[in-house]
């Protein structure tokens, strides 16, 4: 029997200022039967406060981060956030995390960017030693050390357990992952994952990356769905996040939104759409941006043909869509279509 894709609404983070209706999409997705929301944080506000708000307001759907970025805050700040909100929502929160790109690591936090898998591996083994408390949290890894041993130390630091007890001491860990080893990584040692681009007609794309993971593991992949009766007109936005990603957010030497689509079948276009946007051409850039890539990683179109194509999705392994909309009429039509 075919699994029922779940739904889920990605908030994102602010543009500006707050959006005058984030709790009541919430609201109305958690009415309307979507499993979970999720907020997000790049270098303006933060992805724990938004959502705590909107957990305060609403009593079933999850609460996801979408995605902690883990040179934000050390392993023990953020399992401290972790445990506080999944206390004070009875249990809703899925931990998403990821590294985050070198620019804002670097450019934003001031801390450096290399090695992020085993920086990851370290930061995973911190926050499950201290939401199952069976003793205080220790570790002598190369990037982090509890209790800490080196310059400027006081050499007074002695391991600390938790002073209280988690709601859950398996608080859900998803990654935010892009490279073929961070997503293992995520198959093999956590909860979920979270891609930036799927497509449910390239499954090899994964497969080896994800062929360790469990029966239950859950997969949140962002899909962007606009109810048209023009097609193209409906895929610009889309297009319009592509060039930016794949041609701004990252540098001429390493751009990990340009490599996926690369390895996704389209490794020309997207070395020209960098190119051109970093030279800045960018509506030559946008113009490249081809229709057969967004139309692969979106739902757009009228109600039948989104309806045939969901069926792509319900085949691969991704078991929630995470929408996004600033609507509450959008936020309704999805469920419509996506939850009958």
């Amino acid at each position: 029997m075919a699994k029922q894709l779940k739904l889920g609404t990605m908030q994102g983070f602010w543009q500006g200022a707050p959006s005058e209706n984030l709790v009541e999409r919430a609201v109305e997705a958690e009415r309307l039967g979507y499993d979970c929301v999720f907020t997000a944080e790049s270098y303006g506000s933060d992805v724990f406060t938004p959502l705590t708000w909107i957990g305060a307001h609403t009593s079933r759907i999850r609460l996801g981060t979408g995605i902690v970025q883990i040179s934000a805050r050390t392993p023990a700040s953020t399992a401290m956030h972790a445990m506080s909100l999944d206390h004070l929502s009875k249990g809703r929160l899925i931990l998403g995390l990821g590294v985050s790109g070198p620019q804002v690591v670097e450019g934003w936090y001031g801390m450096p960017f290399a090695k992020p898998l085993s920086r990851t591996r370290e930061y995973l083994d911190v926050l499950r030693q201290i939401f199952k408390r069976e003793g205080p949290a220790e570790l002598a890894g190369d990037h982090y050390k509890l209790p800490y041993r080196g310059e400027g130390s006081w050499d007074q630091g002695k391991p600390l357990r938790a002073n209280i007890h988690p709601y859950r001491s398996d608080i859900p860990i998803i990654l935010g992952a892009e490279g073929p080893k961070n997503v293992q990584l995520a198959a093999e040692e956590c909860d979920g994952w979270m891609p930036l681009y799927y497509s449910p007609y390239r499954p090899e794309v994964y497969a080896d990356s994800l062929k360790n993971a469990p029966d239950d593991f859950e997969v949140f992949a962002p899909v962007s769905v606009h109810v048209s009766d023009d097609v193209e007109k409906a895929l610009m936005p889309i297009k319009g996040m592509v060039s930016f990603y794949v041609g701004g957010m990252g540098s001429r030497k390493r751009n990990f939104h340009k490599e996926l689509m690369g390895r996704m079948g389209f490794e020309d276009e997207a070395q020209r759409i960098q190119d051109l946007f970093l030279d800045g051409k960018r509506n030559e850039a946008l113009a490249l941006v081809p229709d057969a890539f967004v139309d692969e990683i979106s739902l757009v179109g009228p109600p039948d043909r989104i309806r045939d194509r969901l069926q792509a999705w319900t085949d691969s392994d991704v078991t929630h869509l995470l929408v996004g909309g600033t609507s509450l009429d959008e936020t309704r039509a999805t469920a419509e279509l996506v939850l009958g």
